[in-house]
Order: structure tokens, then sequence, then C-alpha cells
């Protein structure tokens, strides 16, 4: 059996707090449970308030060691603030599991094929970036925070322009590459989705994506409280783009409600 966590859910874009996590490991190791931890944006936090902890460090700050948790901790060039989305490169580091298990595990990664060089080369970079004194660091960690940065200024104008718009809330990011915003409906908006037999937020989603372009995911692919709607989206269109988005998204927004106002 599995427990699969995102350090930033990636639903609603909030960061584990180190409690949150000492109860997610206790829990593990009380049910026998592999722990799968994803910590591919254990960079981008957003929030001066909280800080990445891996899980690795936490339990073992639990007194736990290999013999008492199973853990599986992962990291990807594809996320964070590399965004090397299609170079296809990563790792996982694996602790608390035998030779016989890790062995079937380095059969079935063999069987594959080798991942491409330049993934390879990135996996390197990441696990080992500048460090202070290193001719590049200065550089490496300019370009790093004004990445970072920016993404928290994205993630702050949408959050704040999803919140203006009628019938929509959604909450602060303090992480991540998305925002998760809650859309209520119209009835009639809801009864013109299941007339085209699909759901009400996938609707609103098609309409939006035919309308003007914008591509966003329906909450009700990604799981969510019933009768409740939502939809994700990123923050990653370059930061000058953003307004304009804003703009499109707040036109069309208002077109469909007037639309389908009870």
């Amino acid at each position: 059996n599995f427990l699969y966590y995102d350090l930033i859910f990636l639903l609603l874009l909030q960061v584990l707090a180190e409690e949150n996590q000492r109860e997610i490991v206790e829990f593990c190791r009380q049910e026998g449970l592999v722990l799968l931890a994803d910590e591919v944006y254990q960079e981008n936090v957003y929030v001066p308030e909280k800080k990445f902890h891996s899980f690795k460090k936490v339990s073992r700050s639990m007194g736990y060691g290999e013999k008492d948790i199973h853990l599986v901790s992962f990291q990807s060039v594809s996320k964070g603030y590399h965004g090397e989305c299609g170079k296809r490169g990563g790792y996982m580091e694996v602790t608390g599991f035998g030779a016989d298990v890790r062995e079937q595990m380095y059969k079935v990664a063999s069987v594959n094929l080798c991942s491409n060089i330049s993934g390879q080369i990135l996996a390197s970079l990441v696990m080992s970036p500048p460090k202070v004194g290193d001719e590049s660091y200065e550089s490496y960690s300019v370009e790093r925070d004004v990445i970072l940065s920016s993404l928290s200024r994205r993630a702050k104008m949408l959050e704040d322009a999803f919140n203006n718009l009628e019938g929509v809330t959604c909450n602060k990011a303090e992480g991540a590459m998305y925002l998760f915003p809650c859309i209520h409906l119209p009835e009639k908006a809801i009864k013109a989705a299941e007339e085209a037999k699909t759901a009400p937020d996938a609707f609103y989603c098609r309409r939006l994506l035919n309308a003007i372009g914008i591509v966003v995911v329906p909450g009700s692919g990604l799981g969510q409280v019933p009768g409740t709607w939502h939809f994700r989206c990123t923050i990653l269109p370059h930061e000058d783009k953003i307004p304009a988005v804003i703009d499109r998204l707040t036109d069309f927004h208002k077109s469909f409600m007037d639309e389908y106002r009870d």
C-alpha cells in the first residue's frame, strides 16, 4: 500500500506545515504504508512564514530510521524554477527498503531505454547547483530569485483577478505553479451542461477555450467536493502578458454569466 503526498497540495496550493508532515509520517509508520513524497516544488514557496522540509528530514528528526518507514522522495527538472519540461529528467531517493526490493526496482528501471543525455545533465545540475564561491553562483542565484519572485507576483495578480470575478473565489497560492478557483455557476449554466452531457465546470472551461483560447483544467477531472465546481490554471504566462490574460478572462466571464444568469 502507498500514500502519495505533494509538499504543496496541487489543488489547494497550500504548503504543508511541518506538524502536518509529522502526522503523515506517523500515520504511514503505524499503518505500514510506503510514503511517496513528491517534492518537485520545494523551491516554489511564496509565503515567508513557511518553508520546505523534506519528508526524510522530518522522519529522521522524529527518530525514525531505515527500519522504521519506507520513503521514496522525488525531484524533477521539469518543475520548480527550472521549468525544463521537455528535457525529461528526474530522480528519486529510495529509503527504508531491503536489498531484495531495491534489486527489483533496479531491474524494472534497467529494462527501459536510457534517459536522454540532456535530461541526465540537467538532473545532475538540479542535484548539485552552484555553491557560494563558485564562479557562476552569483548569476545563478540572481536568475533563480528573479524567476521565483516573478512567479509569486503572477500568482498574486491572477488570485486577485479571480476574486474580483462574479461568483468566483480563489485561495492564496502559497506555492507551486497553479491556482484552483472555485466557481459558483448559475442554474441555467448547470442545466446547459447537463444537456451537453458534460460536467458544469468542464462546460465552462470548454466555452472559455472556444471563446478566447485560454486552456484551464476542470476540477471535475481532478477531484472536488460533490456539488462544487472549480478549474485549475497555471501562472506560467510571461509576467508582462498576465494583464492581457486577465482582461480577456474578465470579459469572457462577464459575458458567460450574463448569458446564463438565473
